[in-house]
């Protein structure tokens, strides 16, 4: 599955390390949801504020999420696959 830059439409498909995860709870079933916190990107180190947005994909039987998570200055769109993390797209100053 391709997925594009959301801003630019250029295809980024960077690896990163996601090093720090926080937790949201989910107030209708009671659920916690993990969202990346910190994330290593090209020889440098990234914090998320914890806020961000969370996206499921399903292409057939594939379940791909996607989250929008900012650091106060730009807005980076991941690709979790397993435990494989994907930049797909950045928008915004970084």
């Amino acid at each position: 599955m391709t997925i594009t830059n959301f801003e630019t439409n250029q295809n980024l498909n960077s690896e990163v390390d996601v090093t720090a995860w926080f937790f949201r709870a989910e107030p209708q079933n009671h659920r916690l949801r993990s969202f990346p916190k910190r994330m290593t990107w090209g020889g440098r180190e990234y914090n998320f504020v914890e806020d961000g947005l969370r996206f499921l994909v399903r292409q057939g039987q594939q379940l791909t999420q996607l989250f929008d998570m900012s650091d106060g200055h730009a807005t980076y769109r991941l690709r979790q696959d397993g435990d494989h993390w994907t930049l797909i797209g950045v928008r915004g100053a970084f």
